[in-house]
Order: C-alpha cells, then structure tokens, then sequence
C-alpha cells in the first residue's frame, strides 16, 4: 500500500510537472502551434537525440534556419547554418578519431568557435571540457594530465601556454588571425561532410571547471538532463522568451555563459559575442543590437556603473529587459543602482558549479530585500544544516545543501562535495528571512574566529562596500598573537574621493559589533580576481603573509 501511494505521488508530481512545464514554454513561445511537417521533424529529432545541445541546434534550424544564431566578430551565422556547420566540424572530429566519450578541451574566449566544437563534440557523444582562459601553463598543463582529452580547442593566443601539454593531445586552432601550423576550426568545417549524424549510443558530457579560488580547480561533471523541467523553472523565474537577443558578456567557458548558450538553443535566440570584455563596448553592443538580454558577472555591471558619467549617458538600453547576473556575489546596493539607471531588469542567479543553480533573486526581491539572493525555482531544493547535520530554524545561519537535476555527478578526478539526504553542500553558509527569501552570509571555510567571535567577511564587506569611498572590498583573516585571527580588509578607493582606514574602521564600528571591525585596513589599486569576477583570496592572503615577512 505505502509503495502504491508514493507512486500515485510520484504520478501525480510528473503530471503537475508537465503541466508546469507545457504552460511555461508555451508562455516563452518555445512551444505552440505549427505546421504539420516541422512538428514531425522536431518530434523525431526530440525522440533521438534528447535534451542535449545536439537537440537544440536541430530543432532551431528546422523552427527557425534563417534567423541569426550568432554574430560575433566575423560576422553572422543562421541556424540553419550553425546546425550544418557543426555538422561538418562533428564529421571532421570522428575522422581525427575522436568518439563517443572522448574528452575535447575547449580554451577559447567567446567567439563561433567555442559554440561550434561544443556542438560538435555532442554530435559524437564526446565530453567537452571547459578550460579557463586565465589559466597560467602549469594550471593547464595539470588539468589536462587530470582530465585526459583527446584534443584541444584552443585561440591562438593561447598557443604559448600549450608547450608542456601532452604532444598526444590533438591541437586544433578555434581563433587565429593569421597563418598557423595546426589545423583550424575553419579549415576542419570546410572539408566536413554537412549531412545529418546518427545519434552518439551514450549523452554527451560537459566538465565545467569549479573556480579555484582556494586551490586547483576541479572538473565538474554532468550530463543533458533528462527533460525540460529544468529550462522551465528558469524562464518561470527569469522572463526568458523566444527570439530574443542576448549579448553573452559572461565567459561562455564559465558555467553562467554557458547556461545562456544553453539557453539560446530551445528560445531560438540570437547570441551576441565579444571576445574580450569593455565595459563601454558592451553597452554600445546592447544598443546597437537592440538585445534584450545581457548576460554578466557582477564585477562587469560594477566597472559599467564606474564610467565617466559622460560615456554612461550615451547609453539608454531601452530595450534590455533582462540583466542576468550570477558567478559571484551581488552586492544589494549595486543591483540598486543598475535598476535605477537601466530599470528593473536585475535577476540574480546564485549557485556554483557544484550544484548548478540554487536561487534567483527578481528585481522585485532585490527593491524588497537587497542583497538577498532570492528563492529557489520549481524542482530545486535546500536546505540549511548545522555542523551536525540537523536542519537549522528559520531566521538562523547555517550551512547551503542544494538538489535538483542539474547537480553533478561528481567531481572528474573523484570524490565530491558533502551530502546530506541527497543534497550537496554549496560550500556557503546562509539564512533564509521570514519571506523564504536566501541570504549568503559567507563561505563556510571562510568563518573568521577572533578572540573566540565568529565573523563572516562577507557581512563586513557589504557594510564597507556601501561606503561612498568604497570601489570594492575583499576582507580575509589573519593570524594575531593575541586574538587568534584579526580581520584585514582590502579596499580599492573611488576616484576622486579621500578616505582614511581610521574613516572606513569607524563606519564599520557605528554599524556593526566592534569584534567584526578590520584591525588593519590595506587599499589597493584592483583586487585580483580569476575570469568570472570572484575575488581570489588565496592570492590576498598570499601578498599578506609576504608584507608581513
């Protein structure tokens, strides 16, 4: 009987979650009516390949073939276009003996050649591996010994660090601005056969690489998920709809990129790439391409908001709709100021590599509560535990357990983060409000105990970051005879404005409890930080340990 009525449940929550699913896309004009023939072919392309890239590459150029899926810096691609490019790329792939399960590393910065070698890879069921353009040689060479691919898919600027990698790693050239020895994306999908491939026998994978900001990164895998439960519950929280235009600023080799990417496919929606990050050349690339999406890191919405007022005023952005911000902490105050001069369009995702996604915070959430980094979508679950595993009230901090079925299946090299009935660690700590709204208050390895107080730097760097003076701050313990660990702040100053450590200690101390107050204040030109915007504290601590020497 019990086995009966947890699979009348289990029925019961597939139909509501198709439901759920069925009036949302339908909503975001993924779904609806249309002609006989185009049905049949998306059905059937649906049947064989699943929810993978390979799927929704298919089905735009069958909706959608003339309609832009790119424009980069060499111009524009269809659907149609991208779909049997990448055709050719998968055909040329399998002849350098590349197949199903295969690795192929992709380093490139956001440009066709990083979409298409992904596409491809899915076509023949390999695993593309996403690579950090910030890597350094040794971090490259260490993470391709680990993760063992076939071939690299690397800019040509890159080219140096490759020396010490493997010479059995097949190279392959995705952006080059003159001549090369190794073989280009371009060349391999001028001699590609264009033609339709079968189905790969097992999904593609995709190892998106955690931060590192505390040590090696490490490779986190998953795979297409099973259905579309989980693209709905996004556009259920972020108005995602058909057609749109997103100018993808955010590294597309990054988990946040990637999901636009991902996004783009089932909405059909035109890709907008550069290369490098400017913060005025992406505000001229959302006016001109009239793109209703921009997707970002905050620290690039914060070096937007510090242009000149001049050069900030040219730029409207009427038609932006949405700022999808997500890879590392969103101060309240800076979301505040975006949607005062660009209107509420902020939707915060928070999540981590781990776990895929966790919270969207709306602008309605970020007005009503700054800071907070909102409530988890449909499917999603979390909780907050203490350091023995029992769930915390409601109101108390404690440790950010997610599940939902974006989770990886664990780490590349083995192991993975902790769990607790079936969720896994965020690696942050937090508490939730009375409006089931989550609030991060800090890493959970990250806690500062001075003279026997817990501290979490992240409560002290948003109080100092609202300071007029402020840029931007990162604070970081470190070891004191007397308390244990005292607290150091690194401040980079506003342009124009003086302040003293003795101003920035006494706004702390007016605010919060004394104990929480930095001992010593260090400022700085810029804070270090890796491709995403995540301030890298290691290093912080590193340059600590040599001034105290």
């Amino acid at each position: 009987m019990a086995d009966a009525k947890l699979s009348a449940a289990g029925l019961r929550g597939s139909i509501s979650d198709s439901i759920f699913e069925v009036k949302v896309l339908r909503e975001a004009g993924i779904v609806g009516p249309m002609r006989p023939d185009k049905a049949l072919k998306i059905g059937s392309a649906f049947l064989r390949w699943g929810a993978s890239p390979a799927l929704g590459v298919t089905t735009a150029a069958i909706h959608h073939p003339h309609e832009l899926a790119i424009v980069d810096e060499k111009g524009a691609l269809s659907w149609q276009r991208l779909h049997r490019r990448s055709n050719a790329l998968a055909h040329s792939f399998a002849a350098m003996g590349i197949g199903p399960g295969d690795g192929v590393g992709i380093m490139c910065r956001n440009h066709r050649g990083f979409i298409e070698a992904t596409l491809a890879a899915a076509k023949i069921g390999a695993s593309a591996l996403y690579l950090n353009t910030m890597f350094a040689g040794p971090q490259l060479v260490e993470v391709t010994r680990r993760e063992g691919p076939k071939a690299l898919v690397y800019d040509e600027e890159f080219s140096e660090l490759l020396a010490g990698v493997d010479s059995s790693v097949k190279r392959i050239v995705g952006w080059c601005d003159g001549e090369v020895s190794d073989p280009t994306l371009e060349s391999l999908i001028r001699g590609g056969d264009e033609s339709d491939l079968k189905p790969p026998p097992e999904k593609p994978k995709f190892v998106i690489l955690t931060s590192g900001t505390t040590g090696t990164p490490k490779g986190a895998q998953r795979s297409s998920p099973e259905g579309l439960l989980p693209i709905a519950s996004l556009i259920d929280k972020i108005p995602f709809r058909s057609g749109m235009t997103m100018m993808i600023a955010a590294p597309l080799f990054h988990s946040w990129g990637f999901f636009h990417f991902v996004m783009s496919l089932p909405t059909g929606s035109t890709m907008v790439l550069k290369r490098k990050f400017d913060p005025e050349e992406t505000l001229k690339a959302v006016e001109q391409s009239r793109a209703d999406v921009l997707a970002a890191v905050p620290v690039m919405i914060q070096r937007i908001l510090t242009l000149p007022e001049e050069v900030l005023s040219r730029y409207s952005l009427p038609s932006l709709k949405i700022t999808s911000l997500s890879g590392s902490a969103l101060p309240g105050e800076l979301a505040i100021e975006w949607m005062n001069r660009f209107g509420d369009n902020v939707y915060n995702l928070y999540g981590s590599t781990e776990v895929a996604y966790a919270t969207v915070a709306t602008p309605e959430d970020l007005r009503a509560a700054p800071g907070t980094a909102g409530k988890p979508p449909r499917g999603t679950k979390i909780c907050l535990f203490d350091e023995h595993g029992k769930e915390v009230p409601q109101g108390e901090v404690g440790r950010i357990f997610v599940g939902n079925e974006m989770a990886m299946e664990g780490y590349t090299g083995g192991g993975g983060k902790e769990m607790i009935d079936g969720l896994y660690s965020s690696g942050d700590v937090g508490h939730i409000d009375s409006e089931g709204r989550l609030f991060i208050d800090g890493r959970d390895d990250e806690m500062i105990v001075s003279g026997g107080e817990n501290v979490f730097p992240r409560e002290v760097e948003d109080l100092l970051a609202d300071h007029e003076a402020v840029e931007e701050v990162a604070v970081i313990g470190v070891e004191d005879d007397e308390f244990g660990q005292r607290l150091k702040a690194f401040v980079v100053v506003r342009t124009g404005i003086e302040v003293s450590p003795g101003d920035l200690t006494a706004h702390v101390k007016a605010n919060l409890a004394s104990y929480k107050s930095p001992r010593e204040i260090e400022f700085m030109d810029e804070l270090p930080r890796n491709a995403t915007g995540k301030v890298l504290k290691k290093d912080l601590r590193a340059r600590d340990k040599e001034t105290s020497a």
